[in-house]
């Protein structure tokens, strides 16, 4: 679709949600702290996009997982990726869901508890995002087999820099 495939989609669906999960927690957090009901609403519009926008790289994930090349230690690595984004994005529905029926006016105690949700969540999108990283970076998990033999010959052959560039290795 629109000249990408399943794996790309998802590279490209995953930051969004990211941020703005990240961002709906602090807005909860300033809203609480300066008493501001125009952080309040912020953070209540950035954890509505950021929950679809998380299920939508979900669901590119699953995709991309059937898509790409890949053995048993990507396989494993994909699995424990998925679960995690799973519990995450579980976390931030079940905290979107209670706010609404509550209507977005819950009790002080319930507040709390689900900014404290959210922090956990925050340290499942880190989670999530670290062992995304781990596939992509140390295992190339979307990098097709052939793409990644042509780059592996292209660095045995060397690279020579011209004058003046700094070898960053």
């Amino acid at each position: 679709m629109l000249g990408y495939d399943a794996p790309r989609w998802h590279a490209v669906l995953n930051d969004f949600p990211v941020a703005l999960l990240f961002a709906a927690v602090v807005f909860d957090f300033g809203a609480a702290i300066w008493k501001r009901e125009s952080l309040k609403w912020a953070g209540i519009w950035t954890l509505w996009a950021g929950v679809l926008g998380g299920w939508a790289a979900v669901v590119a994930g699953k995709l991309a997982e059937k898509a790409i090349d890949h053995g048993d230690a990507i396989h494993e690595l994909m699995e424990q990726h998925e679960r995690q984004a799973l519990v995450t994005m579980g976390i931030f529905t079940v905290i979107l869901a209670w706010k609404m029926y509550r209507r977005f006016a819950l009790p002080t105690m319930e507040e709390w508890v689900t900014r404290a949700l959210s922090v956990l969540g925050v340290v499942g999108v880190c989670y999530t995002g670290s062992m995304g990283g781990k596939l992509m970076f140390e295992h190339a998990a979307g990098i097709p087999t052939k793409t990644l033999e042509a780059e592996v010959q292209n660095r045995a052959a060397g690279h020579q820099h011209e004058a003046g560039e700094e070898d960053e290795d």
